[in-house]
This record gives structure tokens, sequence and C-alpha cells, in this order.
């Protein structure tokens, strides 16, 4: 098969075959992230940001070349998610600058499309880094621009193209040490060649479903859960730690799993020579105990009714869908100088932020990364002549300032907040009286005074930052590394503190999550206290999910 011409709705077809093949391979692009935290997201990010373009783009009917450019362009900027959703955003940026002037597209046009794309995504991220998704898009468009003379033939052209890409993504490791040390290639570079297999797919005529479903709505946007109680097959979520009179045999540890999943399912098992840590949902939690007791002595034994649990969520999220309501109808108020939004990531952090003055919130965080859209959104709901943006996660930070670039009828400054605590730290030296520029300058060289650390659970094996993780093991993860490594959370996550502080620390906050008890909160920070008596710890519900705590030193 040989094809010289692209026109308009071959090319739409191709679009929306692409962003099919990434939709569809998502999950097992968030399985590459590097870390194995139980929120690797940039297959979702990808994914939402070019559906949020594939919906403008089925809206069309029979589109001009320079139409269907725009969709593609506005649809992805305005849905770009996380980092690699902005950076994928941009190549499409850079490419349907060149394709816009053009009817019918050949490899030549292709060709020159691919390096506007690729200029336009390197210039977009300030310090880019190879290995990545860039290096992958600039490796394709490295081979076009070598075959470009050589045929005429655009399924050659593409063949040549893709095998090339996945080439360079298969050197990823190679690039990035911590991509080798994780046994993964890059996920971002991963999502792109997907897109390039599923165009390609369409291109040679392969059958395939161009139906676009709503493609999901807004990270601030509340959706009621519409589960039912006779949905949840087994009624209580039994979590327990069994102390071993002896070590398990390997035999032991099969029955004991296939016992538990007779009884149930959401098993896991993590056994060591002293310990086995187990979770399993089932209708019965005393036949589960009563076959861990065969095993030694229980501790932290943990159930709680998930068909309660259930009810209390439909009221909770009935309760914020009319809050939400509530702020959407309520007017933006007097116009003032200087406003602020924030991200946040649960109930007690986003009062904090309240508390610090600011105006609209807008929920996501790590679990789901707001879209630029989304920064839009609210940027239109805060009364202010200069409005600051605190993306509080360093996978937020492209959307917030490709939304800064976006907005005309006002200043837009985004303080480059990784983590919460550097947003709280921001705020809490903002000074009113000084001008916009001075605040931007001096919360912005605060954010180098603050270290973070944040526990969560490993969700498969791997190494990372020359440590040996186990699925279900707790990490503590710092801000450019893996800290610390344990089964033990309040031991992993001292751990974690003995490597964050020195001599020059005064401050430790503790903001612990939805799945803490409070008083453990407090036994934590006592412990803290009693250890570095000569530094203050603070404690404050956080109510994050994902991770237990969230832990500052200052």
């Amino acid at each position: 098969m040989e094809i010289n011409t692209i026109d308009a709705a071959v090319f739409a077809k191709m679009f929306l075959a692409g962003a099919k093949n990434l939709e569809a391979k998502k999950e097992w692009i968030n399985e590459l992230n590097v870390f194995p935290v139980p929120d690797g997201d940039t297959g979702t990010n990808m994914s939402m940001t070019i559906m949020s373009a594939a919906k403008e783009v089925s809206a069309l009917k029979d589109p001009t070349m320079t139409e269907l450019a725009k969709a593609i362009s506005s649809g992805s900027l305005r849905g770009a998610r996380g980092n690699s959703g902005v950076i994928l955003s941009q190549l499409f940026r850079g490419f349907t600058k060149v394709i816009a002037e053009y009817d019918t597209l050949d490899v030549v046009v292709l060709c020159d499309a691919m390096q506007r794309a690729v200029e336009t995504a390197y210039k977009a991220v300030m310090k880019p880094k190879e290995g990545t998704i860039l290096t992958v898009a600039k490796g394709a468009a490295n081979k076009a621009a070598k075959i470009c003379d050589e045929t005429d033939d655009i399924v050659f052209f593409m063949e040549e193209v893709i095998r090339e890409a996945e080439r360079v993504l298969s050197r990823t490791p190679d690039m990035l040490p911590v991509l080798k040390q994780a046994g993964v290639v890059d996920s971002g570079g991963q999502g792109l060649v997907q897109v390039l297999k599923g165009a390609f797919d369409a291109l040679i005529g392969k059958e395939i479903d161009y139906t676009i479903e709503d493609a999901g709505t807004g990270s601030g946007v509340v959706k009621i859960s519409a589960q039912t109680e006779e949905e949840i097959k087994f009624g209580y979520c039994t979590e327990f730690i069994i102390v071993l009179n002896q070590p398990l045999t390997e035999k032991q540890e099969k029955e004991y799993k296939a016992y538990l999943e007779s009884i149930g399912d959401s098993i896991v098992v993590v056994a060591d020579e002293e310990i086995v840590k187990t979770h399993v949902h089932t209708n019965d939690p005393g036949l589960a105990i009563q076959t861990a007791l065969k095993h030694g002595s229980l501790s932290k034994i943990k159930i709680d009714n998930m068909r309660e649990e259930h009810q209390e969520k439909l009221i909770k999220d009935a309760a914020k869908l009319a809050e939400q309501q509530k702020n959407e109808e309520t007017p933006a108020g007097p116009a003032k100088e200087m406003g602020f939004i924030s991200v946040s990531i649960g109930e007690g952090i986003n009062e904090i932020f309240k508390g610090l003055g600011v105006d609209y919130i807008i929920e996501g965080g790590q679990t789901m990364n707001p879209s630029t859209e989304d920064m839009l959104n609210a940027i239109g709901k805060v009364n202010a002549k200069t409005i600051f943006i605190l993306p509080n996660n360093k996978n937020i930070v492209l959307a917030a300032n490709q939304a800064a670039e976006l907005v005309e009828d006002k200043e837009i400054l985004v303080i480059p907040t990784k983590t919460i605590p550097q947003g709280i730290t921001a705020l809490i030296n903002f000074v009113p009286e000084l001008p916009a520029s001075d605040n931007k300058d001096r919360m912005t060289e605060e954010l180098a005074n603050v270290k973070t650390g944040q526990v969560t659970y490993a969700v498969r094996d791997t190494k990372i930052d020359d440590k040996e993780i186990k699925q279900g093991d707790y990490m503590g993860i710092g801000d450019k590394s893996i800290l610390s490594v344990g089964r033990d959370m309040v031991e992993t996550t001292r751990d974690m503190v003995s490597k964050m502080i020195d001599k020059d620390s005064s401050i430790i906050s503790v903001y612990y999550g939805e799945e803490v008890e409070e008083d453990d909160a407090h036994i934590l920070g006592a412990e803290i206290e009693e250890e570095y008596p000569d530094v203050e710890v603070e404690i404050h519900y956080g109510g994050q999910p994902i991770y237990y705590y969230v832990i500052s030193v200052e």
C-alpha cells in the first residue's frame, strides 16, 4: 500500500485513532511510573489531554485542515494535565501551526510539522531533560528529516518514524539512570509512541471505532458516586498484621492466600520471616482472623464497614457538590489588587489554605492533576488584577504556566511550589503592602528553606535510589529521592524525618492524612519532639488521600 497525500478527513481519523489508542493503554503507561506509588498518572494525564482535543475534533463536521489544526491545538492546550500532558499539547501546538497552512499533507509537510513540534515543546520546558518524551519526539523528527527526500510514501515514512521512536524509547533507561534502576522505559515517551501507532493504524485502514465519549470532567468537579451498596460484594475491609510464631513456608503462604481468596477479594499478603501484613475484603472478618491466628498473634487489626463508608461518601459527595454549586453562583466579590489560587489535596489542607487567604481552591494535586482549563476557570472566578497561582506539585507547574500565557486581562504570577508545605510557606511570606513582583520574588526565595517528605506505600516491587522496595512496603519520599523504606509506617516516617532534619532546622510540621487517626498523629509528633527537643513540632489535620503523612522541615 502506498499513500502520497492525506486530506483533512483522513487526518482527523488518524488523530482520533491515536487518541483512542493512548486511552486504551493509559493504565499500562501509568504502571511505568518510576516511583512505585499508588498514583502513577502519566498515562492518565496524557490520555485526558489528548481526549480533550479529540472531543473538539469529533464535534467538527467535514472540517478543513485549518479548522482541524485549531481544534487539536486549542483542545489539547486547554485540556493539558501534568508535565507529560503539557509537553504533548506543545508538540501538537507546533505540529498544527505547520499543517494549518495546507489543504493536504504529504511527507514534506509532515516532516516540517514534526520539526516545528519538537522546537515548540523544547521551548516550553525551562530545563529539558533527555530520556523523556522530548527525546523520543526529537528522535522521531530527526528520522523524518533523514528520509524526507527519499520517499513520497507516507506509509513507509510513518513506519520508519515509529520504528525510530521505539528504538529511542528503548534507550531512555540508558539516558536516565533512574529509569534503568526501576527497570522501565520513559512513560511519556511510551505514550507518544502509542499515539503514533494508533494514527498509523487508521492510515492503513484498520477498522477502528472513532466514537469519542465524554473525556471526563475537570479535577475540580465533584461527581456523586453511582455505585450502589449491592455492588459492594464484600462488605468489610479487613487489615491486620500476623506476628509469626515461625516463618511461613512457601506452601503455607500459598495456602493462606488461597483461603483468603475463597472468602473475599482485594487481597494483599506481604510476608517476611517475622510478620505477615494482610488486607482482604470479606463478608466474614472472623474467618480471616481465625485462620491468621493459626500462624501467630495479631496486631493492628482494622475492620471497616465499606457499605457504611459508601453511605458516608455519598453524603460527603452531595455536600461537596452543593458547596461547589453555591461557589459557582456566588459573585467574585469586589475587585482587589491581588488574589490567590491554590491546588490542594484534602479537607484539612483546604481549610489551611483558606485561612491563609486563598480565594479559590482547585482540588486535585497528585492523584488527579488539574488541567490548564481548570486553571483558567479558577482564574475567571477570582476578581483581582493580579493572581498568584500555587501549583503545589512539580507535575502541575507547567499547566499553571500554560494557563498564565493564555490570560490577557489579568496578570498571572505562578509561584513554582512543588509541594503543599511549599505552598503554605509561600503564603505565610506574602506581604500585602509590597508590590506583586516583590512578593513573587520573596515567596519564591522562601521555597528553598522548605524540605518536604511524604509517606505512602509501594504498589510493586522495584529498586530505586539503591533501595530494594517490595509491594506493600511503606516509603518516605523526599523532594528528590526516596529517603526511607520499611514494613512499619511509624518507623519509616521517623527514619524519613531523620534524613530531612539538620542543625538549622527549627520547625517540623506534620499533616496527617485521611487514613491516619488523630491520636496516632499526636503520638508520632510527641516521639519526634522527644528525639529533637530543640525543634518545634506542629500537628495538623490534612485529610489527604494516598499519603499517610506529609511532613515539612524548615
